[in-house]
Order: C-alpha cells, then sequence, then structure tokens
C-alpha cells in the first residue's frame, strides 16, 4: 500500500527532526566505546555524561515525533540499535567494575577483628580475600 503525501510529508518532517539527535547519539557511543577501549577514565566520565545528555534529547525529540505522526522504520531501528549498545555498554562497566571490586578485594582484605568472641577465640572476618567468595 502507498503512502498518501500527506503521510510521506509527516515521514519527511520526523526524518529531518529525528537525523541530527541521533547521529549526535551515534558518535558519542562511539566516543565512548573508543574511551573505554583505551581506559581512558577522564574521556569516559565526560563522554558518559555527554551521552546522558545526547540519550535525553533523542528519545524526547523521539516522543514529540510520535505524537505527530508515525516515526520513520529506518530511524526506529538506529534508535534500538542505540539503546543496545549503550546496554552493552553499561554490561560491560559492571564486569569490569565487579572485577575490580575482587581485585581490590584481595589485595586489600578487610582488616582481621582483634577482639575475641565469647568463646575466646578471635572472631573471624566475614570476607575473605577469596576472589571466589
Amino acid at each position: 500500500m502507498m503512502a498518501s503525501p500527506k503521510e510521506m510529508l509527516a515521514l519527511e518532517q520526523a526524518t529531518q527532526m529525528l537525523e541530527l539527535p541521533l547521529a549526535e547519539l551515534e558518535q558519542t557511543l562511539a566516543s565512548l566505546s573508543e574511551a573505554l577501549r583505551e581506559r581512558d577514565a577522564a574521556r569516559i566520565e565526560s563522554a558518559a555524561a555527554e551521552l546522558h545528555r545526547r540519550l535525553s534529547t533523542a528519545v524526547d525529540q523521539f516522543g514529540r515525533c510520535t505524537r505527530q505522526g508515525p516515526i520513520p522504520a529506518p530511524l526506529r531501528r538506529r534508535l534500538m540499535t542505540a539503546g543496545a549498545q549503550v546496554a552493552a555498554q553499561r554490561e560491560a562497566l559492571a564486569r569490569a567494575t565487579a572485577s575490580l571490586d575482587r581485585a581490590i578485594d584481595v589485595l586489600l582484605p578487610a582488616p582481621a577483628a582483634n577482639v575475641y568472641a565469647a568463646g575466646g577465640l578471635s572472631e573471624r572476618a566475614t570476607r575473605s580475600g577469596s576472589t571466589l567468595a
């Protein structure tokens, strides 16, 4: 079924309104990915803040366009892809953080208690330096 001229115009307007915020979001995602690969903490922090702002802007713009009419399928797919990339980066960051936490626990175990328990033996630390804990 062919789209009417009115629908075609609405799709074209949506494309014009959404292209820039979506392109900026994709560019920021690429910048964050590069910073993560290079393990550049300052760039990661900067890119993450920028990503948050760009994602908010893109989602807001998509919401406005949705109220005015349909969103072109290619733009919807690009936004979904960007969302998947954000989720993948969030997961990678969570794994890296957990790994770092385990390494810190091994390298800097909690200090042992210097007091005796009710039974006369010293209390055991609740956490060990083992990575299996």
